[in-house]
């Protein structure tokens, strides 16, 4: 098999004229191409005029693969490559205790699949609850009931990622991402992950995903849990010898750590005990909704509404002078903001799309970049800062969990909004209008001023006036990094830190792609005793 990267296709080609395409640029005759397997597709957009897709296909051809690599030298033609294989050796028998493994997000989930794969029966414990449960609690607190601090957006089975786009994409390029992507797709998620330059799930599909890998696991040999809140760590003369679950111990010699970024008491407990810590970087600021038809006009043109295309989406970012970042995070087409909170007295915002990205609306997080310099340098520092903006921007919505929010056309002018424009928040449990100079820093608010002005010159609207800001967004990563070394291990021997809440991800396949690599790294472990 040849790989064939950006081959221009328009829009309306039907899937039988790719081989003849393929063929042109091959330098064959199309009856060589005997046939092609979609790889990635992405859309050309640059030209407003000729939006177009891109494909990247497998090709089998007939003849010598050799001598057509040869004659379309410089076309970044090259030979498919092997797919990889996670080494997942039969090690359970080196156990003679089971590992557990902590949190059931994509770090977590993988991990244990990986670790069941290879007989070690993991337990994979979770203090949220089951999918179903936990939505049906979401959408209570959704509707203006009471917050379940133990089973919420950032808790349960999935993770914070279970109530999100479900992006799928990533800047790393780790061979594990495409493991990830194909056990998503044979648990059920749509197979246009497995072919989409930016692939998503949404929300709706996830759900049922990731309650078939817990099936998958549990028909390997592992066993979840969850309502169980890991309460603290047995250490004996700094090797790990069990946990505590509230009030149960279990003994065990290795613990994947895949807590996720907001499991604050866990970090508190985590560093009572001595393992290694520090304040890492992360971002805050708002999230910003536009009209989605507007969005797709402005990266389309003509070609907005087509069918090959969908809701458009857009990422867009700028460095301010004395070197701070201003960015987009987490673009949501056709989606809602909802209210991502996990603390009592505290209000928090994540945006959220259906498979279908068919809502009116289209948000992101609009986001600032922060470090320890601007919060202090203790290990929770990071985590302190969060608290007060968030704890800020509750009282400022009024208290039931009320976001604040305010239109971008006040916000650049400096004046608090009293009343909504033509662009209805998607929030709930509702918005009360504000001025959200009063729950973030003055230096990011002036930041996220300046970066709306320039974002505007690079997608026309993004400064539209009836636009609303809605406060505050503080979870884009951990703000935590729990340090391990070459093996994977921290702090006392046999800890694994894995995935976003450790500080080695950012986003569902990252962390999965992490969580793979951890278990990895246990089974070594293991085989080398």
């Amino acid at each position: 098999m040849i790989r064939v990267p950006a081959v221009p296709v328009p829009l309306d080609a039907a899937e039988r004229e790719w081989p003849a395409m393929v063929a042109a640029l091959l330098k064959t005759r199309p009856d060589q191409v005997r046939a092609c397997r979609l790889v990635k597709r992405s859309v050309d957009a640059r030209r407003k005029g000729d939006v177009h897709l891109r494909l990247t296909l497998d090709v089998e051809v007939a003849g010598d693969e050799e001598a057509i690599l040869k004659r379309c030298h410089g076309l970044q033609v090259s030979k498919a490559p092997v797919p990889f294989v996670s080494p997942t050796r039969a090690a359970g028998r080196s156990f003679r205790r089971r590992p557990v493994v902590v949190g059931c997000g994509p770090a977590g989930l993988f991990a244990a699949l990986t670790l069941a794969k290879a007989g070690a029966m993991p337990l994979l414990v979770e203090r949220g609850q089951d999918a179903l449960t936990r939505k049906a609690r979401v959408d209570a607190f959704f509707a203006g009931g009471p917050l379940d601090p133990e089973s919420n957006i950032q808790f349960g089975e999935g993770g914070a990622g279970t109530f999100s786009d479900g992006k799928l994409s990533t800047g790393i390029k780790d061979p594990r991402c495409a493991e990830v992507l194909n056990t998503f797709a044979a648990c059920g998620a749509p197979d246009e992950i497995l072919w989409q330059a930016k692939p998503h799930i949404g929300t709706d599909h996830l759900l049922p995903v990731v309650r078939n890998m817990r099936l998958a696991l549990e028909a390997l040999g592992g066993t979840v849990r969850f309502g169980t809140r890991l309460t603290g760590l047995i250490i004996e003369r700094g090797v790990l010898r069990g946990v505590r679950l509230g009030s149960e111990e279990i003994e065990t010699d290795a613990v994947v750590l895949a807590i996720g970024h907001s499991s604050r008491d866990t970090f508190e407990m985590l560093r009572d005990a001595g393992v290694s810590m520090k304040a890492k970087p992360f971002s805050i600021g708002a999230r910003v909704e536009h009209p989605q038809g507007m969005i797709d006009r402005a990266q389309y043109g003509s070609f907005a509404g087509h069918a090959a295309l969908g809701a458009a989406e857009y990422k867009l970012s700028a460095r301010l002078a004395g070197g701070r970042g201003v960015y987009t995070f987490c673009m949501c087409p056709g989606g809602v903001v909802v209210a991502a909170a996990s603390e009592a007295g505290g209000v928090v915002t994540n945006g959220m799309s259906a498979f279908a990205r068919d809502g009116a609306n289209a948000n992101s997080a609009l986001l600032v970049n922060v470090g320890p310099e601007d919060f202090g340098g203790g290990p929770l520092s990071g985590m302190e800062f969060q608290r007060r903006w968030e704890r800020l921007a509750f009282d400022m919505g009024g208290g039931k969990y009320r976001a604040p929010a305010q239109l971008v056309g006040d916000f650049l002018s400096g004046r608090a909004t009293r009343d909504l424009g033509g662009v209805t928040p998607t929030y709930r449990p509702g918005v009360t209008p504000g001025d959200l100079r009063g729950c973030l820093p003055p230096f990011v608010t002036e930041a996220m001023a300046e970066g709306i002005r320039r974002f505007e010159r690079q997608l026309h609207g993004f400064a539209m006036p009836d636009a609303v800001l809605i406060g505050v967004e503080t979870r884009s990563s951990s703000p935590v990094r729990v340090e391990r070394d070459e093996t994977g291990q921290a702090f006392p021997r046999g800890l694994y830190p894995a995935g976003e809440g450790a500080g080695y991800a950012g986003g569902i396949l990252s962390a999965a792609a992490d969580g793979i690599y951890i278990a990895e790294r246990v089974l070594s472990a293991k085989l080398a005793e």
